[in-house]
């Protein structure tokens, strides 16, 4: 079926890691949705086991060869599944703030397969607001240590500069494209109603791109569904840097064919942005 053949999607270097410039998000497999408690409950119900598993392999089909995902006793066995049924994306976890230990948090990562590993946003954004980003050298040196490789997530571009500027040993920024951390982590909280996906956040995060000089992973770029697609991958990759990479949810229930149409729409953003 000629329709389903993988493209080729250009990849990018993260660590040792090739990487392909789109990754699939994960939020919508864990019903975190950034719209209503509703539309959560929506995702929770429709993304079986199986059906993530079958999205994650019509990725493979597609072209892209990484995804983003919670570093949850539920996504971690879904991995296992799908690697033990030959599904080979690359997993880039994403801590789990809800379990207490973020080492061991990263220990059970590595056991189940990740190849990478950034400390969620909120975490990073919470320790930098409280003075303790000191504390995140231990985390990130562990994660380089069992062989994964390291990076940081903010919703904020000043912590990324912060983060450069103390030399946090982190290979790799994933950027948010808007300021929303009300949820703070919590899977299964209620939406914040104060969350804004404001333009001029977009803005310096786009900006950011460029003033950082190691890879970045720029992330809600759709803001949580409500920008036009089309618009949405042209203004990343516009922004980005050749080196970066973009990662996008999907939810299939929607649009049956939206994988095959991120890749379209990241592939035409590229080729306007001369990369």
């Amino acid at each position: 079926m000629a329709n389903r053949e993988a493209v080729t999607l250009p990849k990018v270097k993260i660590g040792n890691l090739e990487v392909t410039r789109l990754i699939v998000g994960g939020n919508p497999f864990s019903g975190i949705s950034h719209q209503t408690d509703a539309r959560d409950r929506e995702m929770r119900d429709y993304y079986t086991a199986a059906r993530i598993k079958a999205v994650w392999k019509e990725c493979e089909r597609r072209g892209i060869n990484a995804c983003v995902a919670r570093m949850d006793n539920h996504i971690m066995r879904l991995r296992q599944e799908y690697v033990n049924e030959g599904g080979k994306l690359l997993w880039i976890g994403q801590t789990a703030p809800e379990i207490a230990s973020i080492e061991n948090n990263i220990r059970a990562a590595k056991v189940f397969g990740a190849t990478a590993v950034f400390i969620q946003g909120g975490a990073v954004d919470r320790h930098f607001r409280e003075g303790k980003a000191e504390e995140l050298r231990k985390p990130l040196a562990l994660i380089r240590e069992l062989g994964m490789v390291p990076g940081i997530a903010s919703h904020y571009p000043d912590n990324h500069r912060r983060a450069r500027d103390m030399k946090l040993d982190a290979d790799f920024h994933a950027v948010c494209f808007y300021r929303v951390e009300g949820r703070q982590g919590v899977i299964y909280g209620p939406n914040d109603p104060d969350e804004r996906f404001v333009p001029e956040d977009r803005e310096k995060a786009a900006a950011l791109l460029r003033e950082l000089e190691r890879p970045c992973i720029a992330y809600k770029i759709m803001a949580a569904g409500r920008n036009d697609p089309e618009e949405a991958f042209r203004f990343a990759f516009a922004h980005a840097k050749p080196t970066d990479a973009v990662m996008v949810g999907v939810f299939v229930k929607d649009k049956k064919g939206m994988v095959a149409e991120n890749v379209r729409l990241a592939i035409e953003a590229m080729k306007a942005a001369g990369g």
